[in-house]
């Protein structure tokens, strides 16, 4: 316990400094996460796609966007942080927050096209392209939208924030089921991370619908430092599959094995559900609050302004 307190304090100095004032900025950082995670889809697209070689030009659609998109949101974030030019962060995060959502439902439709709206069964759906995956497009472009349409710093902004990082925990889940499927489930491990996600799903929903104390985000922490072990480890077990499979480089055996950067979907929506929840801590009554539960302690520590309690 005193380890604990002392690491507390410790890192309760470190995000004092000056330096690290863009931290408590939950604006910032969601724009940051949406900039990263569309740039890391471009690397996630060139693997999956490269399974058919990009065999019909519409495959490119999603590249082309994720190598772009970033760049325009970094450069509108830059716009309005450092010289304060609202609208067009405003305007263009809308215009790209809606062409994520279109780009995403889009890949929905055209992964169950390749299979399932040809055979209608379950079977096709789970050997089809993977049908949910695209839905990550989906959740960004939402994120940017909540990030535009909903004040900042409040009860509801946070509640949207942890809805759409339970929705990905959700998707998570189908993904595991439908692709661990194809093989049967041969090894147990696979097994692993369809029963985290279905648990981060449960825990998480309730801060959405139901008001709750610091102590039971205590265990939403401990719920997601699990989902976080489990991601990273599942890239190990993908990565190690790929090394040991026949193939003459390890980009073709990841082309067509084990996606190593699937597993990582678990740590990143981690980070995800952090900043929600941290928001959400803030707002929580005085009568809910403790000074034993770990998000207590760190926001004592930390120069994060407590709003106002909202019911």
């Amino acid at each position: 316990m005193k380890l604990t307190n002392r690491a507390l304090r410790i890192l309760g100095r470190l995000l004092c400094l000056p330096l690290f004032s863009w931290v408590f900025d939950v604006e910032l950082l969601l724009e940051l996460f949406v900039a990263a995670n569309l740039a890391v889809l471009a690397g996630d697209i060139v693997l999956a796609h490269s399974v058919n070689q990009f065999r019909k030009p519409a495959e490119y659609i999603p590249l082309y966007f994720s190598a772009t998109a970033p760049f325009v949101l970094l450069l509108v974030d830059l716009l309005r942080w450092r010289w304060g030019f609202h609208s067009a962060w405003r305007d263009v995060g809308f215009l790209v927050g809606a062409l994520s959502v279109l780009v995403g439902l889009a890949g929905v439709l055209y992964h169950l096209q390749s299979s399932f709206f040809v055979q209608h069964t379950l079977r096709s759906l789970t050997y089809a392209a993977p049908f949910a995956a695209p839905l990550a497009y989906t959740g960004l472009g939402f994120l940017l939208m909540v990030n535009r349409m909903v004040a900042p710093r409040s009860l509801e902004w946070a509640r949207w924030v942890v809805l759409l990082a339970t929705g990905g925990f959700f998707g998570n889940f189908v993904l595991c089921l439908t692709d661990h499927s194809t093989n049967g489930f041969f090894l147990k491990t696979e097994w692993i991370p369809v029963i985290s996600s279905a648990f981060a799903t449960g825990f998480l929903i309730v801060p959405v619908i139901h008001a709750i104390t610091r102590r039971y985000l205590d265990l939403c922490l401990a719920v997601l430092s699990v989902q976080a072990l489990v991601g990273l480890l599942g890239f190990w077990y993908h990565l190690r599959m790929n090394l040991f499979a026949p193939g003459t480089n390890l980009f073709e055996k990841s082309v067509n094995g084990a996606p190593p950067m699937a597993p990582l979907l678990f740590p990143n929506l981690v980070g995800l559900a952090l900043i929600g929840l941290w928001e959400l801590a803030i707002h929580l009554p005085a009568e809910a609050q403790s000074d034993l539960s770990i998000f207590g302690q760190i926001l004592a520590l930390t120069p994060v302004p407590v709003a106002d309690s909202e019911n």
